[in-house]
C-alpha cells in the first residue's frame, strides 16, 4: 500500500506531510482508463486529498475536493476519509493531452478557469464548505491558495505524477508544508530558500526517496520529528444497500416510469464503476412501500 508520513520541526515551527501515492493513482487510472492529462490531474488531486483527509481530527469525518474548471477535463473530484483512504473520478477521462515546451503535461489548460471547492463533513452538523478561484489549474498552487485564503495558513504544496511514453503511471506523490503559529519570519525565509533547491516530487520518487525523506528535503536545516505514518490506498465504500437507499428516495412516479419504460434500473458508481442492477420485481417492492 501507499504511505503518508507527517513530520514536524523540533521547534514546532513547520509541519510537513508527504505521500507516495503511486499505487493509488495507478489504481485510479486502471479503473477510469484515463488519458495522460486526466491521470495527471486526478492523480494530483487524489494525493492532496489523501494528505488533507489524514489531517482530519474526527475519525468519522470526510473531505471532498472538487476542481471545477471550464476546460475540456470537466469536473475532477476526490473524496478522502480520516485515514487518508481516497477515491475519485474525472468527468472527461478521455480529455486530449497537450504539453508545455519542456515536455510536461499542461494540466492547467485541460482544467481551465473555475474554482476549487472544499467540503469538510465532520459527521455531525452542517458541513464546512470553502471555495476559492483557481490560480493556475495545476492543482498544487490551487491547494496552497485555498489554505492561505480560506484558513489563513501559509502553505506550500507540491504534487506530481510521473507518466511513461505509453501513458502509464510510474510514480505519484506530494508534499504539503504549513507554517504553524510558532513560526517566525526567519522560518519563512528558510523554507523559501529551501524551495529553490528542492527537486520535483516526481524526481524525488524516481530517485527512490520515501515520504519522510521528501519532507526532509523541504525542511533542510531543521531537526525533524516524525508524528505518524499511515498506510493509504484507493478505497471505494459503495455497496448495494447505499444504492438501494438512493433508489428508495426516488418518487413513486419516477420508479413506475422506469418499470414501465425500462423494466429494470442500472446504477453505476462514479468512483469505482461498479454496476448495481435492480430488477422489475425489486423495483415493484420499493414502489409498494410508498
Amino acid at each position: 500500500m501507499d504511505k503518508i508520513t507527517r513530520c514536524i520541526t523540533h521547534d514546532g515551527a513547520v509541519m510537513a506531510a508527504a505521500i507516495d501515492s503511486t499505487e493509488t493513482v495507478f489504481t485510479a487510472q486502471k479503473i477510469h482508463n484515463t488519458s495522460p492529462v486526466a491521470t495527471a490531474a486526478l492523480g494530483r488531486l487524489l494525493s492532496a486529498t489523501s494528505i488533507m483527509g489524514a489531517m482530519l481530527k474526527n475519525p468519522k469525518a470526510t473531505l471532498n475536493l472538487q476542481v471545477a474548471g471550464d476546460g475540456e477535463l470537466g469536473l475532477v473530484t476526490a473524496v478522502a476519509n480520516a485515514k487518508g483512504h481516497v477515491k475519485g473520478y474525472v468527468s472527461n477521462p478521455n480529455c486530449p493531452t497537450e504539453y508545455y515546451e519542456n515536455g510536461h503535461i499542461n494540466v492547467g489548460k485541460a482544467v481551465g478557469h473555475g474554482t476549487l471547492n472544499v467540503m469538510r463533513d465532520e459527521g455531525a452538523g452542517e458541513p464546512y464548505i470553502g471555495r476559492v478561484p483557481l490560480l493556475s489549474g495545476e492543482i498544487a498552487e490551487d491547494i496552497a491558495s485555498y489554505y492561505a485564503t480560506s484558513e489563513q495558513i501559509p502553505t506550500v504544496c507540491a504534487l506530481g505524477v510521473l507518466i511513461d511514453k505509453k501513458g502509464m503511471v510510474l510514480a505519484s506523490g506530494g508534499v504539503l508544508l504549513q507554517m504553524l503559529p510558532g513560526a517566525f519570519e526567519s522560518d519563512i525565509d528558510r523554507i523559501e530558500e529551501n524551495l529553490k533547491s528542492v527537486p520535483s516530487v516526481t524526481q524525488m520518487l524516481a530517485d527512490g526517496l520515501t515520504p519522510v525523506q521528501m519532507a526532509e528535503k523541504f525542511l533542510k536545516g531543521y531537526e525533524v520529528d516524525v508524528l505518524d505514518e499511515y498506510e493509504v490506498g484507493y478505497y471505494c465504500n459503495c455497496n448495494r444497500q447505499k444504492i438501494e437507499n438512493i433508489v428508495t428516495g426516488m418518487s413513486k412516479e419516477e420508479l413506475e416510469d422506469i418499470v414501465k419504460n425500462q423494466g429494470e434500473l442500472q446504477a453505476e458508481c462514479h468512483f469505482c464503476n461498479k454496476k448495481y442492477v435492480f430488477t422489475k420485481e425489486e423495483l415493484q417492492k420499493i414502489i409498494d412501500t410508498k
